[in-house]
């Protein structure tokens, strides 16, 4: 289904193939007055044909880069309102550095503690940015950590995109002019529980290739990736007039197997190329003694990250092991932890929390929580981890994070911010109050068709012929799902088994004969040839319009009908006036994924749980005109084709096994 990002403890991140379908045919820094979110709809003052005003767009979600409606509408806490400028800098010099002397960081020349929290731009809409940024800064944050995810800016490979959701540089900016400083983990591998660690699925095309590892193919593609986003960084670096302090190089490279040295080493040598030798690069690794050794090397600083179990002093004594001098630094320190299917909802205590956090500030130490807010995978993003046993990551992030996924502040993020309260100034006034939410109730859907009887225009290139079946890679679909079809070579009089070699099939496959859904199996090594292959395109299809755009087409079924494999579903929630963040649930529905106006929610499996509905983010919704619904189920609806819009969230459900 995913291809997974691979765990801070797993094994190599290997490519996990997306869904495959198979058919067996038989026969600001004061921080008081400013604060405003900014509207995401960039062309509310623009033109269309004719002279009238375009319909308003909203952010970018998801990995289809899709646009919704939204209504444009601004939230203003205090009495101004700030504007933020496109590039701002500050001139004068500046320095950021490490005293190793007095075992700790310099920023101007003065001995600085940094502590911040790990927000991910790419599972945030760009229009809720700043809400989070601003509720971070009032925490009393003076930096937050940010990943760049490499497969979310280069999907194709050569075609890079920073805009919309995209447009990291916009988010360093409203940071900047929220009053913080920046961490930056750039990779090239970021783990972060993000699809196949923020490698983009493209590279496997090269099916010998060793991720992550001096391997030519891969410092290739590092390379030319790299050459454009480092580049785009510089100016943004601190001592440049930006706010970015420190730059991580890999992600907890010491998790690997390579341990590869001359990959590091090449890494290094890009990074002191494109950034200078002044800015601080640095290394975070797990505290044991393998782990700091592989994933440390000279000329980067290395750090270590634990959560609220690990003992403190043991964590920090081996960090010194490998950095007898220079500051104490916890890079990820877990705030909650990450959810599977069919896991239940991790949780870590707000006391527990701050009680370990204000040990480390009295030690020194800076510290990164991670996270601060979690955010949606949105999409195919969600990651997976690959150790013992494959465990897929749910669609929420939340992570039991200070802020939720809404972006709402919780008694962790208040019992934080009184510790935080010993060690600096809190910025004057109230805490931003959570974005409103809304219960729109029920919505009954309708049958569109099952993926058969839907190809030409979900896979409007039709299938592509081949004597045995292709892999995504080499079809060049790197997200999302295809169809298998081929024709069985005789008649079965008894039961056949039908078996797959060893790995055969990665992520899941579905097995039906002449159209009717069986069960998940292990494919075949029968030599079945003669291969249909259609890849589908069902975000594109969505983001046009379709189905909604010939809906008289889909008339709703008298009653329900047997489940015939994968199958589309369409319904229309009306607008009310209101734009508010709501939670989809999906009742008695078994598992697949949901678009709202061309944005892909994500992934749905209420019966493996634990989570039980879907982020809907309120500048997704339009105010003024239908909101479509698209749905994918993949293995049977319910009886009554219903789902609900409920006010709160539901994310720690009883484990399933379905």
């Amino acid at each position: 289904m995913q291809r997974g990002g691979v765990s801070r403890k797993s094994a190599p991140p290997f490519g996990i193939r997306p869904l495959c379908f198979c058919s067996t045919m038989g026969a600001l820094e004061s921080g008081e007055q400013w604060i405003k979110l900014l509207d995401s709809p960039m062309e509310q003052n623009k033109q269309g044909k004719g002279g009238k005003k375009r319909q308003q767009r909203g952010p970018h979600f998801g990995g289809g880069g899709t646009e919704a409606r939204v209504q444009s509408n601004y939230r203003l806490w205090g009495n101004d309102v700030m504007e933020v400028t496109p590039n701002p800098r500050v001139t004068g010099t500046r320095s950021f550095s490490i005293d190793y002397k007095n075992h700790c960081f310099l920023k101007d020349g003065k001995p600085f503690q940094y502590i911040s929290g790990s927000i991910h731009y790419s599972r945030i809409p760009q229009y809720y940015w700043k809400d989070r940024l601003v509720k971070m800064y009032m925490t009393g944050l003076n930096a937050v950590q940010v990943y760049v995810p490499w497969n979310f800016h280069e999907a194709i490979q050569g075609v890079h995109n920073f805009t919309g959701d995209r447009d990291l540089e916009h988010f360093l900016n409203l940071a900047n002019q929220t009053g913080l400083l920046v961490i930056l983990r750039p990779g090239p591998y970021i783990c972060a529980e993000w699809e196949m660690g923020g490698l983009p699925a493209w590279l496997l095309q090269k099916p010998n290739i060793i991720l992550r590892s001096a391997d030519a193919d891969y410092l290739e593609a590092v390379s030319s990736w790299l050459a454009v986003l480092l580049p785009k960084i510089k100016p943004w670096l601190y001592i440049n007039g930006g706010n970015i302090i420190t730059v991580q190089v890999e992600n907890e490279y010491g998790s690997y197997f390579a341990c590869d040295y001359n990959y590091m080493r090449h890494l290094r040598t890009l990074f002191r190329f494109f950034l200078g030798e002044d800015v601080v690069l640095f290394t975070t690794d797990g505290n044991t003694d393998k782990e700091m050794t592989c994933g440390s090397l000279d000329g980067l600083y290395a750090t270590v990250d634990f959560g609220t179990d690990t003992n403190i002093t043991v964590a920090f004594k081996r960090q010194r092991r490998f950095e007898p001098q220079g500051p104490l630094v916890n890079s990820e320190f877990y705030t909650g932890w990450l959810d599977h299917w069919g896991d239940h909802h991790a949780m870590v205590g707000a006391q527990k929390v701050s009680r370990v956090l204000e040990e480390m500030l009295t030690m020194g130490a800076s510290v990164n929580m991670y996270m601060f807010e979690g955010g949606t995978n949105f999409g195919y993003w969600n990651g997976a981890d690959h150790d013992s046993r494959f465990r897929s990551v749910v669609t929420s992030y939340d992570y039991d994070a200070p802020l939720t996924e809404a972006g709402d502040p919780t008694e962790k993020l208040l019992a934080i911010r009184d510790v935080i309260k010993q060690f600096r100034d809190i910025p004057a006034g109230p805490m931003p109050p959570a974005t409103p939410k809304f219960a729109y109730g029920f919505v009954t859907l309708k049958k569109i068709g099952n993926i058969s009887s839907l190809l030409d225009t979900i896979s409007p290139l039709g299938p592509v012929q081949s004597k045995y079946p292709l892999t995504f890679e080499e079809m060049k679909q790197y997200y999302g799902y295809m169809l298998y079809r081929t024709t069985l070579p005789h008649d079965l009089t008894e039961p056949t088994p039908l078996i797959s070699p060893l790995n055969g099939v990665h992520d899941r496959a579905y097995v039906s004969v002449n159209g009717g859904l069986v069960s998940n199996l292990i494919l075949g090594k029968d030599v079945l040839t003669d291969w249909k292959i259609y890849p589908l395109d069902i975000d594109a299809a969505i983001s046009r319009g379709w189905p909604h755009s010939n809906s008289r087409k889909y008339e709703p079924s008298p009653q329900r009908e047997p489940s015939a494999g994968p199958t589309l579903y369409m319904g229309t929630l009306q607008p009310n006036g209101l734009a508010w963040d709501t939670f989809l649930k999906l009742i008695e529905w078994t598992k697949g994924q949901v678009w709202i106006n061309g944005v892909n929610l994500g992934r749905y499996w209420p019966g493996r749980g634990p989570q039980q509905t879907l982020y809907v983010p309120g500048p997704l919704l339009s105010t003024s005109l239908p909101n479509n619904i698209t749905l994918l189920e993949l293995e049977g609806a319910p009886a009554h084709l219903r789902i609900v819009f409920m006010d709160r969230p539901q994310l720690n459900a009883t484990a399933g096994k379905s």
